[in-house]
């Protein structure tokens, strides 16, 4: 999988100087990011394109070839992917439409793509997709992304990694990445995914050591056990937004991306047992990475709301209550410290600073807070309006990985300023008190699922020490509970 984002050596069919041609631009990005491999191109008139040098036909393109991207109209692909088999090319980019997404007449070039690649051992991935990026090794096969757009997003590489069917997903979420303190590690376009799936990809990742959260989104699925199986297998967040969930939705997404979409029940049900945490909005791909990147996960429902603005503290505790979070009661010994601590307008949860408080007084309150064992997490509500503030909030970041509690980050003001707080000095905040929310209780959610999954691995290999006699561990009666991947496939059958 790793030649998908770091080939030494690739060749972009299809690539050429013709106005409007969607390789050029590939070329002409991979050499500006500095990429070490060597880069070919083919097209009809053998021309080298942006020092990229050009051939005629595969077979003339020099040495082993580690990837091929293809560009070229969807009748002419069967007959590229054999020349790719015969220039042992094991490794393919399909971004050519117009294959299972457009009726039986794709589905027939389809199978002939099909099988030439068994034929050769080739792994694809595609057809339909827009390619694949890794920021740490500045490589891309995004298609028609001119150069310089994702700079930014090269020159500061991250932790997030991102697998989806749809390329305007992709770049939706790479360009709100660009905004945020997230980076993004690789990202990869999988289209109608008639080779490598989500699945494949999703294992590959769980394993990568510069991929620290892995987030997807899905309109079908394949194979439903196996992508349960690899989210079983992840430590890592495993963060999906799933569309297609009505049936309206369905039909729309067959005809984007070939495939039908699955029994909204069955996945969440199988989402719940192989550890999957289900995202509701599209936003959430880009908003939710940032509190496992920036803060430890939330380990309880504790949460004391901070604010220096009265109302926020009421709104913060609706969506907590509503979201089953518990915006705990401080006890008395609990609220004289913040009092003796700090001037403050209420010291109860949600604890209101008021506007005159002082960025040291703001410290000493946090500290008061994530030392407790009364609480689990907070969230804040605080307006940015000193310099001593924000030095503050930077601070409590900081904090907050000392004493393993997170903090959801809530600046009450534009998204501009929101967005300015984050660009300038670092700060993961959430640009509404809602996503702040939510991203507790994904942080909760993700922990809840790990535990259990540690609960459910114990107890497997528990069952593996005995000694059997038939089918049945000695000692064990017929009430045990299956485990977690046998659970899941039952729930996708």
């Amino acid at each position: 999988m790793s030649s998908f984002f770091n080939p030494g050596s690739l060749v972009i069919i299809g690539a050429s100087n013709a106005p409007g041609n969607l390789g050029a631009p590939m070329c002409h990005s991979l050499k500006k990011l500095g990429y070490e491999g060597n880069v070919f191109v083919v097209n009809r008139k053998g021309e080298e394109v942006h020092g990229c040098a050009g051939f005629v036909s595969i077979s003339e393109v020099p040495g082993k070839i580690e990837l091929a991207v293809i560009l070229t109209p969807a009748k002419t692909v069967p007959r590229i992917m054999r020349e790719c088999g015969e220039k042992r090319i094991s490794n393919v980019i399909i971004e050519t439409a117009g294959f299972g997404e457009l009726g039986e007449e794709g589905k027939e070039l389809q199978q002939e793509i099909d099988l030439t690649a068994r034929e050769y051992g080739i792994r694809f991935i595609g057809p339909n997709c827009i390619g694949s990026m890794d920021a740490h090794r500045r490589f891309t096969s995004f298609f028609g992304v001119k150069p310089g757009v994702f700079d930014e997003l090269f020159d500061n590489p991250g932790e997030t990694s991102i697998i989806t069917q749809s390329g305007g997903v992709g770049t939706l979420v790479l360009r709100s990445l660009m905004s945020d303190v997230v980076g993004f590690s690789k990202i990869v376009s999988i289209g109608n995914r008639a080779d490598i799936d989500e699945s494949d990809m999703l294992e590959y990742l769980a394993n990568d050591p510069l991929t620290g959260v892995i987030c997807m989104y899905l309109e079908n699925i394949g194979d439903g056990k196996k992508l349960m199986r690899a989210a079983s297998g992840s430590d890592k967040p495993v963060l999906v937004y799933k569309a297609g969930t009505t049936s309206q939705g369905a039909r729309a997404a067959s005809s984007h991306t070939a495939g039908m979409a699955n029994n909204n029940l069955v996945f969440e049900s199988a989402c719940r047992q192989a550890g999957i945490v289900r995202l509701k909005s599209v936003t959430e791909l880009y908003s939710m990475p940032k509190i496992f990147v920036s803060m430890p996960v939330l380990k309880g429902n504790r949460v004391v709301i901070v604010t220096n603005t009265g109302a926020f503290g009421t709104i913060l505790t609706d969506l907590l209550v509503n979201s089953g979070m518990n915006p705990v009661v401080l006890s008395d010994k609990m609220q004289a410290a913040i009092v003796n601590t700090a001037t403050v307008f209420n010291a109860a949860n949600p604890i209101d600073l008021g506007p005159g408080i002082d960025g040291e007084a703001f410290l000493s309150v946090f500290r008061l807070l994530l030392e407790s064992d009364e609480v689990d997490g907070l969230v804040l509500a605080i307006n940015v309006w000193q310099q001593s503030i924000i030095d503050a909030i930077i601070r409590l970041t900081d904090l907050c990985r000392e004493y393993g509690k997170p903090a959801a980050i809530y600046t009450p003001n534009s998204i501009e300023r929101v967005l300015h707080v984050r660009r300038n000095f670092g700060i993961p905040a959430f640009e509404t008190p809602e996503e702040a929310v939510r991203a507790l209780v994904v942080s909760h959610r993700y922990h809840v699922i790990q535990s259990k999954k540690s609960v459910n691995g114990s107890r497997n290999t528990m069952m593996r020490d005995k000694k059997f006699t038939g089918d049945k561990p000695v000692g064990a009666d017929d009430t045990m509970i299956p485990g977690m991947v046998e659970s899941v496939d039952q729930a996708i059958e």
